[in-house]
């Protein structure tokens, strides 16, 4: 069965996620935006075997350590979705807009598309195309446990910011009704930042998606 630890890291409190199936004990991690050190440690720590890095998008809070993690230790890096390519180039720039430490460039070993799969140990996680935060923003649902980890595209009370370049707002909505509602409001998702919520209470109670 697949379980998740979830690390914040970064100035930002990003939600770095830990995924790995527990009778293998093959991990991956969820977009690795930075302290290193600190994510290896909890691999460590559980006796898990790191063989892959997802991204669900590449803001830098979420990427930052990505090409870092990945020669060190030479992972494949799978994901984002081909839209956040322009993301993906302009991290040295976003490194300094935001005071991060210089990220090392990197090219994903596979792009994501929707419908697609990933596979850690014996479990297996599905793949949704969810643009409007950036345009190659994907999310990853498991529904053996019915956990989702969405990135930036929905939080506990709000949704992913949409003035940044690629972002729109329409996209975002439409993102979240016709790819994350249908997954079922019994479905806890980790958010990029922020603590878990379920898709029913935000689809009840989020003032920006509530009642749709």
């Amino acid at each position: 069965m697949l379980r998740y630890h979830t690390v914040p890291v970064t100035a930002f409190q990003q939600n770095c996620s830990i995924v790995w199936c527990d009778q293998t004990l093959a991990a991956a991690v969820i977009d690795p935006g930075g302290d290193l050190p600190e994510l290896l440690a909890e691999v460590e720590r559980r006796g898990l075997r790191l063989e892959q890095i997802w991204l669900t998008h590449a803001h830098i809070d979420h990427a930052g350590g990505t090409g870092t993690l990945a020669r060190e230790h030479g992972l494949p890096i799978v994901g984002p979705h081909p839209g956040d390519q322009f993301w993906i180039d302009g991290l040295a720039q976003q490194s300094r807009m935001f005071g991060f430490p210089p990220a090392e460039p990197f090219v994903p070993t596979r792009w994501l598309a929707d419908g697609d799969h990933v596979q850690i140990g014996l479990s297996t996680l599905a793949v949704r195309h969810c643009p409007g935060h950036t345009p190659g923003h994907v999310v990853f649902h498991s529904a053996e446990i019915d956990r989702c980890f969405v990135g930036d595209v929905l939080f506990a009370g709000s949704i992913g910011r949409t003035d940044f370049p690629g972002g729109d707002h329409a996209t975002l909505i439409a993102s979240i009704t016709e790819r994350l509602w249908p997954m079922g409001d019994q479905t806890v998702f980790i958010p990029g930042h922020g603590p878990e919520s379920s898709f029913g209470h935000e689809r009840r109670h989020n003032p920006y998606v509530g009642g749709t």
